[in-house]
């Protein structure tokens, strides 16, 4: 265990393994605005790795958004992406 799991575990999360392209970008955005309402600064969203179709509707409807400062792929586990929220 990295010691940057452990401060990812007290991130607000949600998981979308399962989850199709369209699914995935109405959870991100519900979940983002929510996040927004409960005023957290940073989310983790994890997606999985699979063929990327999830990661890639993820990262597409994060950078569409104006209140998100930055995200990134979590440094060794490229199933997660971190948020950072205005």
């Amino acid at each position: 265990m990295d010691i940057y799991d452990i401060f990812l575990d007290r991130l607000p999360k949600i998981d979308l393994h399962g989850f199709d392209r369209d699914s995935a970008r109405v959870m991100v955005n519900d979940f983002v605005d929510e996040a927004i309402l409960m005023n957290y600064s940073q989310i983790l969203i994890v997606h999985g790795i699979g063929s990327g179709i999830v990661k890639d509707s993820v990262h597409c409807t994060l950078a569409k958004r104006k209140d998100i400062l930055n995200f990134h792929i979590v440094p060794g586990n490229v199933g997660c992406t971190v948020v950072r929220i205005k």
